[in-house]
């Protein structure tokens, strides 16, 4: 028998097992879900403790758009979260009650790129339901005997109560100054005061529990909201999708149910 059909066979032999194995198999790599950073993921949100109410409602939504992605919230006074990220707590996303807060962040170096504002926001005046201590005006709050709780100097919603002071010549004699805004709140529903400085977003979140009393010198200090993601965020991109979710017209029309302002 002839050598030259056997060593064709062979051949054929070769090709058909070499086309049945294909080539050999690349290194696994990440899924595409992964590789953006979205499965399994966690986003860490520092945000003003006046934004708790519209930001759950936001994370939700990112959460549903973004399968298998979690969005954790740390909610505080701005100046204290700030404090935190210059102590290294890690966190993807900041959003500050004001614009002077998040300098603070940016001359750190703690931002990646440029704070894009997104609401506005202005104080009223809290007090129980039955309002025992009669407050009408942001100039009863200087009552001898009234009690007053307002937020700290270094909190935006304190710096803005003092800019007001000033615009009106009222000089408040507080009983006690919080680190938060959500704690002057606190004080007021517990009856621990009869009134504080909050947030018109506060006032209209706590629903009967509260009374609020605008008052026209409020415009002297409107506060401006910026959010940002951080430089050394894990989840970058996912990081730039909330921010852009918070800006977005949707998400404008969730702070406006809740009454934010427009930027």
């Amino acid at each position: 028998m002839s050598r030259t059909p056997l060593l064709l066979a062979a051949g054929t032999t070769l090709v058909l097992l070499a086309g049945c194995g294909g080539a050999a198999p690349a290194p696994a790599g990440p899924s595409a879900s992964s590789a953006t950073g979205t499965a399994g993921a966690t986003l860490t949100v520092f945000a003003a403790a006046s934004l708790k109410q519209p930001f759950t409602t936001l994370g939700q939504r990112f959460e549903a758009e973004h399968p298998g992605t979690r969005v954790t919230f740390s909610f505080a006074g701005s100046s204290d979260l700030v404090t935190q990220l210059q102590q290294g707590a890690p966190a993807d996303v900041f959003a500050s009650a004001d614009t002077t807060t998040m300098g603070r962040a940016t001359v750190d170096g703690l931002v990646a790129g440029s704070p894009v504002d997104f609401a506005t926001n202005t104080l009223e005046i809290a007090v129980p339901p039955d309002n025992p201590a009669k407050i009408t005006s942001f100039a009863d709050l200087a009552r001898p005997g009234v009690k007053v709780v307002v937020c700290a100097p270094q909190v935006p919603c304190g710096a803005a109560a003092q800019k007001v002071e000033t615009a009106t010549g009222t000089d408040i004699k507080p009983v006690s100054e919080e680190n938060a805004v959500t704690d002057v709140l606190g004080k007021v529903t517990s009856g621990e005061a009869d009134a504080g400085l909050v947030y018109v977003t506060d006032v209209r979140g706590a629903g009967g529990r509260v009374l609020g009393v605008p008052f026209a010198g409020s415009r002297a200090a409107v506060n401006t909201y910026p959010v940002a993601a951080l430089e050394g965020s894990r989840e970058a991109a996912l990081a730039d999708g909330f921010v852009r979710l918070v800006t977005s017209a949707e998400g404008r029309q969730v702070l406006g149910d809740a009454g934010f302002g427009a930027p």
